[in-house]
């Protein structure tokens, strides 16, 4: 069973995103925080992160750099409530940018598209 990593500081997206995911017949991880995230991403195999960027204890984009430090081959879906972070360079580094919505089709899609169950 693949291993999704799901890090974002709102506990309802987190629940979303895992009760989603699993019924895809993934495993989900929990991260509340980028710290926590990266102690996961050490101790854990991990097959795909989907990273919010914006969080209160450091920028979603410099845990972006710190877990391809880690795994440069780690695949990150960068999940955000703005596009804007699109234009910000470090957020290139990630395999796909994933604007918030209420349809979660596309996060599937993606999740699909860079692991396969």
């Amino acid at each position: 069973m693949k291993k999704i990593l799901v890090v974002d500081d709102e506990a309802h997206i987190r629940q979303l995103y895992k009760d989603e995911l699993e019924d895809e017949g993934y495993d989900v991880l929990l991260a509340a925080s980028g710290g926590e995230a990266l102690k996961t991403i050490e101790r854990e195999h991990i097959d795909l992160v989907m990273l919010d960027i914006k969080m209160p204890d450091v920028n979603g984009l410099e845990i972006l750099g710190k877990i391809k430090e880690i795994n440069e081959n780690l695949p990150v879906i960068l999940v955000s409530a703005y596009d804007t972070y699109k234009q910000d360079f470090t957020s290139w580094v990630a395999e796909d940018y994933i604007v918030k919505s209420s349809d979660l089709n596309e996060i599937k899609e993606k999740v699909k598209k860079f692991i396969e169950v």
